[in-house]
């Protein structure tokens, strides 16, 4: 009996074993490794910084992973706007997206810092402080909300283009209807200066502009020449009012379906991909305007023009004190002098 139960032992031991085990001449081979699929939807073209930064996260995650992930890049807003797009995260029917901060205020009301008018002076001030704890922070703020903050791109400054006239000072803006992303602060800012601000997503604006809707809009120099501005803009003015920073993210929910190895080749590679970036864009983004000089009138600020423009917009910083946080607003001022002491 002691030796019918530990054959019965046996047997059942081997019946566990051998539906996992492929045999060839007596060696058993490994089952095969999980593969994984991301969809990235963005929303500039693919003629843009942001979209070839993305290619080249795409080759350095599907080279280290040896095929274990695969990445499908959709652009021009193709899944959706920003906010659409984040809200797909959420959900997990969306695996990567880059939007600009802008649109993440409704997620996390600490982005709203980043929409302050004239907050950074150049963009090595504005990497300085996004790659600070105060930026890591509100990265990790993300996760809350069922997204994984990987990392800081660059959109760039923003300026101003309009079909009506050449824009020198505030004064130059009273009453015109410019497009502006969907931020109260933008809006508040462009109110300030005396402006007729709507808030609008970015894959309506080309034909709002084209019709009439709107006079204007602001974007960094590669957004307003790669999207085909100037077919319906005639004036830019180089006011770099805003810093505009995008931010590379994954779905939570995705997220955690990865093994521990594929999210350390993510994560390194969404870090190398940045700073691919932020080459790139601000490279691209000088000789776009150089570009744009041959098919609209690009007017340059003197310093005392720009300064106009900083005392027109200055009431939105005590206006929107509250809601951002007074703390946190010092907190970036008082890490951007720390850089500028530095220099």
């Amino acid at each position: 009996m002691r030796h019918f139960a530990k054959a019965l032992a046996v047997v059942a031991i081997a019946a566990l074993l051998i539906p996992s085990m492929a045999f060839a001449g007596g060696q058993a081979e490994p089952a095969e490794a999980e593969t994984f699929h991301i969809d990235v939807g963005l929303g500039l073209n693919d003629q843009s910084a942001q979209y070839a930064s993305v290619e080249y996260f795409k080759e350095l995650v599907e080279e280290r992973s040896d095929g274990r992930i695969t990445v499908a890049i959709y652009h021009s807003s193709a899944l959706g706007d920003d906010r659409e797009m984040m809200e797909d995260l959420q959900v997990g029917a969306l695996e990567m997206t880059c939007p600009s901060t802008a649109p993440m205020v409704g997620f996390v009301s600490g982005y709203q810092v980043y929409d302050l008018p004239f907050l950074f002076p150049s963009y090595d001030a504005a990497y300085y402080v996004l790659d600070s704890e105060i930026g890591q922070d509100l990265l990790d703020q993300l996760e809350d909300v069922g997204i994984i903050g990987l990392a800081y791109w660059c959109n760039g400054f923003r300026h101003l283009t309009n079909s009506r006239r050449e824009v020198r000072v505030p004064a130059d803006v009273q009453g015109m209807r410019l497009r502006t992303m969907e931020s109260p602060i933008h809006l508040g800012a462009w109110e300030a200066a005396g402006a007729n601000p709507t808030p609008m997503a970015f894959g309506e604006l080309f034909s709002a502009m084209q019709q009439g809707v709107v006079d204007g809009q602001e974007n960094p120099w590669g957004t307003i020449y790669l999207q085909s501005f100037p077919e319906v803009q005639d004036y830019a003015t180089d006011t770099g009012h805003i810093y505009s920073p995008f931010v590379f993210m994954i779905s939570k929910i995705f997220w955690d379906t990865l093994p521990a190895d594929l999210q350390e080749i993510i994560e390194v590679a969404a870090v190398e991909a940045r700073d691919h970036n932020r080459e790139l864009n601000q490279r691209w983004n000088n000789e776009f305007r150089e570009q744009l000089k041959d098919v609209m009138t690009v007017t340059e600020l003197t310093m005392d023009e720009r300064r106009q423009w900083q005392e027109a917009v200055q009431p939105v910083y005590d206006r929107f004190a509250d809601q951002i946080g007074e703390d946190l607003i010092q907190a970036v001022q008082d890490t951007v002098a720390e850089w500028e002491a530095m220099q």
